[in-house]
């Protein structure tokens, strides 16, 4: 999200707010099917020590073996992140909350200042006022942030292992699970299904829509079983055990609140819940904080967006619900992967910055702060964001790529005025790769050498580029998996960098900020190959040659195959476009057209670059309140989506030719 100056974009008193849940404690309802965990990272030499502490916490707190895994991997995948915490401040393997320790640390980045509603017909407005930055007592923190603390308690451990040490961290959350099993007046069973109550309740949900579709989870993982090598060389196994089956009726006797689906457009397979954004009018005829539409009816609804919050979950729901502030659709909680929706698809959000996206789009944040590479992302909230993107897709038809599946970061700027202000979350941290695979698409070679294209896909858990300015500019950030691929002017890591004319119109070198997007890709983008030279690879990206290290023994990338657009024949240029408006004449009698205006880059003669989509030019006129002027105009005029940098663009079909990419 990162926060900008307010214009068009909101936050919402709710007033007298309901809340409304969809999920479900019916075991039938468990999963879309979400395609396991990425592959094992290689390790030189895979260490047992990490399983050898879970079998020696299971014995000592008599909780399962496969209850203490289950939990384990829905909330790191056994991964300890070098005792760093998660954006909601949990640490270690079994995700143990310390908010208040990790709150004093987090550096949130507000770095874009750009109008996130992206729309010229309508001038700015007030600018938001700074979030507060103050670390709570204990006593002002709910339960789900602080179990570490309970832990500690419990267990006897000090609280400074528990974060640090990953056999502590377990021995603390095997604690936990076998206080909650105790609470609920059942056995230190061997039997994993005696055990669904205090599982369903680990995460802290004090809803028993959330409670159910985190048990229910884990006992997907328990029954499926999974293996992998952690962040820390640690090779660790869960044999599948196909007996495991929730008890539903365990959480219906433990009286927590009830809710409903009614007014939550999300699958059965998440909990979610209806906390609305207001759509009031105030001041001089002005409003917030999105406006009222028909989609898909009136207009298609053709991406759909990822976001970091740049903010706590609590901060979170506080300016969605402002009407001077900005909203999106959803938002995903980091602990436990629950989703509160304030804006219905039919409607448009303004989140993107660009007001052709956003008119086309649904925004989905993500509780997180995409500066801090160590404040992870627990394994249930990429799969509940996972299940309700491959719902969204489903239902409106939206492919599952990343020309359409796009980062807040790869959202265009509309105009040349606006590309230095685009936002960059979620940043190059965010796992893609995972991300697609739990979506059933994960990304893979679908052509050889000769097929022209290649698909960005770096091993994660390996690749990672030194990036600066996480905490302060110009200090490099820790060292972490990233999804991000530097790109260089020549075949070499001494050549410069990339330039971004856009982003710089000075012609400044490009930099290895964090925030800078100008000099690289990100997994999952396609590009057209412009060539190779040993173990470097070029592509055509921003209008020049940009080259990447792609060895064999490692690649950053695979080869694919697809549709490219060149210019025209006899055509040495052709514009580039940050939206696809229609042209002027598609313009009613009273109504100013929008400027189609092009951006500050060329395609040139000889350059290729893969197709997303075609579409024919939309502008979606709403500049009042009053919803009786708001009116879809449609032109003539046909555009290709293409991936024309690290951000997508626009191109005019009259000035393109679209060829198959194969043998280029």
């Amino acid at each position: 999200m990162q926060r900008s100056p307010r214009s068009r974009t909101g936050r919402g008193p709710g007033g007298s707010t309901r809340v409304r849940a969809a999920g479900t404690l019916a075991t039938g309802a468990l999963l879309l099917p979400l395609l396991g965990a990425a592959p094992p990272q290689d390790a030189a030499a895979p260490s047992a020590e990490l399983q050898h502490a879970f079998a020696a916490a299971a014995s000592e707190y008599h909780v399962p073996q496969s209850v203490l895994l289950g939990v384990s991997y829905l909330q790191s995948r056994w991964d300890a992140h070098d005792g760093a915490p998660s954006v909601s401040g949990g640490y270690g393997p079994m995700h143990l909350t310390d908010a208040r320790t990790a709150l004093a640390r987090t550096v949130a980045h507000d770095h874009a200042e750009g109008d996130a509603r992206g729309d010229a017909a309508r001038g700015p407005l007030a600018a938001a006022p700074p979030a507060a930055r103050t670390v709570p007592t204990l006593s002002q923190l709910p339960a789900r942030l602080k179990t570490l603390v309970r832990a500690a308690d419990l267990s006897g451990i000090p609280a400074a292992d528990l974060r640090t040490d990953p056999a502590a961290n377990v021995r603390g959350g095997a604690a936990l699970l076998a206080a909650a099993q105790k609470r609920l007046g059942k056995p230190l069973s061997s039997d994993p299904a005696d055990w669904y109550g205090a599982v369903g309740t680990f995460a802290g949900a004090d809803d028993a829509a959330t409670a159910a579709t985190y048990a229910n989870d884990v006992f997907a993982v328990i029954r499926d079983g999974e293996q992998r090598t952690t962040d820390a060389g640690q090779r660790v196994a869960l044999a599948p055990d196909r007996a495991a089956q929730p008890q539903a009726a365990q959480l219906r006797a433990m009286g927590l609140k009830r809710t409903s689906a009614s007014d939550t457009e999300c699958p059965r397979t998440v909990s979610c819940e209806w906390i609305p954004a207001p759509y009031e009018e105030f001041g001089d005829g002005d409003y917030g904080n999105h406006d009222l539409a028909d989609r898909p009816h009136d207009q298609s609804i053709d991406y759909i967006v990822i976001h970091d919050t740049e903010a706590t979950w609590e901060e979170t729901l506080k300016l969605v619900q402002d009407p001077t502030y900005l909203a999106w659709h959803y938002s995903l909680r980091s602990t436990d992967g629950h989703i509160v929706q304030s804006i219905k698809a039919k409607d448009v959000g303004w989140h993107a910055g660009n007001w052709y996206v956003n008119a086309k789009s649904i925004g989905l944040e993500h509780e997180g702060f995409l500066a801090q590479p160590d404040s992870w992302y627990t394994e249930e909230m990429y799969r509940a964001s996972a299940r309700l993107v491959s719902y969204l897709a489903k239902k409106y038809d939206i492919p599952l790529d990343r020309q359409h599946i796009l980062g807040h970061d790869t959202v265009p700027g509309p105009t040349t005025s606006t590309i230095p202000s685009m936002h960059t979350d979620p940043g190059p941290y965010w796992d893609w790769a995972h991300y697609f695979q739990l979506m059933g698409r994960p990304f893979h070679p679908t052509a050889g050498r000769g097929g022209g294209v290649v698909t960005i896909d770096p091993r994660f858990g390996r690749n990672k580029p030194v990036f600066t300015g996480c905490e302060a500019a110009g200090r490099p950030c820790a060292a972490h998996g990233s999804s991000a691929v530097r790109l260089y002017t020549a075949p070499s890591t001494d050549a410069p960098l990339v330039k971004d004319i856009g982003l710089r119109p000075g012609g400044q070198d490009s930099t290895i900020d964090v925030n800078d997007v100008a000099s690289r890709v990100s997994t999952g983008q396609q590009y057209a190959v412009a060539g190779r030279e040993g173990d470097w690879t070029a592509i055509w990206y921003l209008g020049q040659k940009a080259w990447f290290e792609n060895p064999r023994k490692q690649p950053t990338a695979v080869n694919a195959k697809g549709l490219v657009v060149e210019p025209k024949a006899g055509a040495q240029s052709v514009p580039v476009y940050g939206r696809a408006y229609p042209e002027k004449e598609a313009y009613p009698a009273g109504m100013t057209p929008q400027a189609v205006s092009p951006l500050s880059y060329t395609l040139l003669a000889g350059q290729r670059y893969v197709v997303g989509g075609r579409t024919t030019g939309e502008y979606f006129y709403s500049p009042t309140f009053d919803t009786s002027t708001h009116r879809v105009v449609r032109g003539k005029d046909v555009y290709y989506e293409i991936q024309f940098g690290h951000r997508v663009a626009y191109v005019r079909a009259a000035d393109v030719r679209v060829v198959p990419s194969t043998g280029s």
